[in-house]
């Protein structure tokens, strides 16, 4: 990546060296093989800090160009083993491997050397950075990269215990032999959450470094924003009250102080025609996840950049895995389950005839046009399809990593507000969370709708604060005004309105903690449904399983939904096919060489 700095950010070619060698920077441990050794390529080693603008400049980028090498791997082992994708006959056994829960050592996906790469060059820049220099406007030269390593550590480390349930846990640069023979301890997914919310708490309201744009891409959108990473850490944590919080306070300084960041109002609805179900307009796909705009009001928030060539090294694959295109032989790898087809379809679509009457879309509707709309918006497919004078047989293409489309991304605004309003669910507050999904909040229908309800936790409540004025909620006239609705109303029509789209409640317990429990889990559902929705093959879908899976201590939770994979009628040959007892929670998780994963000991 260092070589499509601008000019802004390169002051000098000489600057390329030190990058060059410091990404080659080993991992080792003590765990025998598992990080390879070769003592040639152990740079700085009798250096004692970096300690000037080009160290700064380059070691940064350097991580950045680090985390290429997992940006695919991200996407794939958070959606090839959930339910919301199917593997096909022309992918490799990899992928197989991946959504058979059978993932050999010598899998391409199975590299825990890649991960461990990046956190040691973290772990040096955070161990050699020299920052108390200044700069001659008396400025600390280190500060914002210093933030931006801490943030990228955290977030490399999450994604390893994620998928591995277990890792050996190292904050200190390893350059020698006599260092990767040490004992180092193991950490699980609470223990690395709890020692990065220390670790990342001084650092919220740090900036950012910007190097201008790199390849047309601003700089703005290659950094893990701190709160962000807070709040999930505290999500999988279970320290519901502070996730909620700092996905609050992303959303609420985002901007700067006090600022505004409003879910818009971007959806595939169907048009005026009222009942002819032929017309659509679409403002959702383009600006979800098809816009790469770090402008104050854009859904992206942070990505992985790729290469726009293969030969470049770093070229993301998931066009071609996703497409059907000229590199694969027109036969994709990977395609959307009958899972998420079932889902989508059994949305009720609530439509606002001119008139203001309530209509609902009808169940017959083709090319999974019934129900939610996002699906039919990015997923298309195509039978004998002629094509440069040949015939395609079966033509699909996925707009999520459509052709144009070579950068992975991480984070998006509605991620956030979901996130928040699983939050806000556990931390006992399911009107708050139901919300978000139906209507949107601002303060006046907090104060009415939400407040009422839980009036002994008022003043915590009030600490989201939405002002009417950034915050405008839809109306059925749609003015210009409006920047704000319920998440769901971005695929499922005017959700305010339908009847069917309501908080799950039961009037018959009497105990009130109860009552509170029981909406408390059916609106969890409604979530994690909501997140299947929106950000089908984004790569979150297994872990939003996980995560819900064991807060409930309920495993079946997530073997349930990945054995319904190909429909709810053929459980039992995707239970055969995976072959494993997906309620053991080892099962869930990676293993290398028996010297990393859960239950390796």
């Amino acid at each position: 990546m260092n070589k499509y700095m601008n000019d802004k950010a390169v002051r000098s070619k000489k600057m390329i060296l030190p990058i060059c060698l410091f990404v080659l920077l080993p991992f080792f441990s003590a765990c025998s093989d598992f990080f390879d050794q070769d003592s040639s390529q152990v740079i700085y080693a009798d250096k004692g800090h970096l300690g000037n603008a080009t160290d700064t400049v380059y070691s940064v980028i350097g991580i950045m160009n680090k985390l290429q090498s997992i940006a695919d791997r991200t996407i794939l082992l958070g959606e090839v083993r959930g339910d919301l994708i199917d593997v096909t006959a022309n992918a490799s056994a990899d992928l197989h491997e991946l959504s058979m829960f059978n993932v050999s050592d010598d899998n391409i996906y199975n590299s825990p050397r890649d991960y461990y790469s990046i956190i040691n060059n973290c772990n040096y820049f955070l161990a050699k950075a020299d920052t108390t220099l200044k700069n001659n406007r008396n400025e600390f030269i280190f500060k914002k990269e210093y933030a931006a390593v801490k943030a990228f550590r955290a977030w490399v480390y999450l994604q390893l215990v994620l998928n591995y349930g277990e890792v050996p846990f190292v904050v200190e640069p390893i350059l020698t032999k006599a260092e990767a023979d040490m004992d180092y301890p193991v950490k699980d997914i609470k223990g690395v959450c709890e020692y990065f919310i220390n670790d990342l708490a001084p650092f919220v309201n740090s900036l950012f470094p910007s190097y201008g744009d790199i390849r047309g891409l601003p700089s703005k959108l290659f950094y893990f924003p701190v709160y962000i990473l807070l709040g999930d850490l505290n999500l999988w944590a279970g320290n519901y009250k502070e996730a909620a919080l700092n996905y609050y306070k992303y959303l609420s300084t985002r901007n700067g102080t006090n600022s505004a960041y409003p879910t818009s109002t971007n959806s595939v609805m169907w048009g005026t025609f009222d009942t002819h179900w032929n017309s659509r307009s679409d403002s959702w796909s383009t600006n979800s996840f098809l816009t790469e705009s770090a402008a104050t009001n854009s859904e992206l928030i942070s990505l992985i950049p790729g290469d726009s060539i293969p030969s470049e090294g770093n070229y993301s694959q998931l066009r071609n895995l996703f497409n059907s295109n000229e590199n694969n032989q027109y036969k994709v790898s990977l395609i959307p389950s009958q899972r998420i087809v079932e889902l989508s379809a059994a949305q009720k679509y609530c439509h606002l005839t001119r008139v203001g009457d309530v209509i609902y879309a009808p169940d017959n509707l083709t090319d999974n046009e019934s129900g939610d709309l996002r699906l039919s918006s990015v997923w298309t497919t195509s039978q004998n399809v002629r094509y440069k004078n040949r015939i395609i047989s079966d033509y699909s293409t996925l707009d999520k990593y459509y052709s144009s489309v070579r950068n992975v991304h991480i984070y998006r605004r509605t991620m956030v507000y979901l996130r928040m309003a699983e939050a806000l669910n556990r931390a006992g507050y399911p009107r708050f969370a139901f919300a978000i999904l139906k209507n949107g909040v601002n303060d006046r229908n907090i104060e009415s709708d939400i407040i009422p309800y839980y009036t002994a936790d008022s003043t915590w409540i009030r600490q989201f604060k939405f002002p009417v004025l950034d915050y405008v909620l839809q109306t059925p006239a749609r003015l210009g005004s409006e920047n704000t609705m319920g998440i769901h109303s971005r695929g499922s029509g005017y959700s305010p309105y339908n009847e069917y789209y309501v908080l799950p409640d039961d009037t018959t317990i009497t105990d009130s903690l109860a009552r509170i429990a029981y909406q408390v889990e059916g609106v969890e559902n409604m979530i994690v449904d909501e997140e299947a929705l929106e950000f089908a093959f984004e790569g979150i879908r297994f872990y939003d399983l996980m995560r819900v899976a064991l807060r409930r201590n309920n495993p079946s939770y997530l073997a349930d939904r990945i054995y319904q994979r190909r429909g709810k009628d053929r459980v039992a040959e995707v239970k055969a096919e995976i072959g494993r007892d997906l309620t053991d929670t080892k099962n869930w998780f990676l293993r290398w060489n028996n010297k990393i994963g859960l239950g390796n000991k």
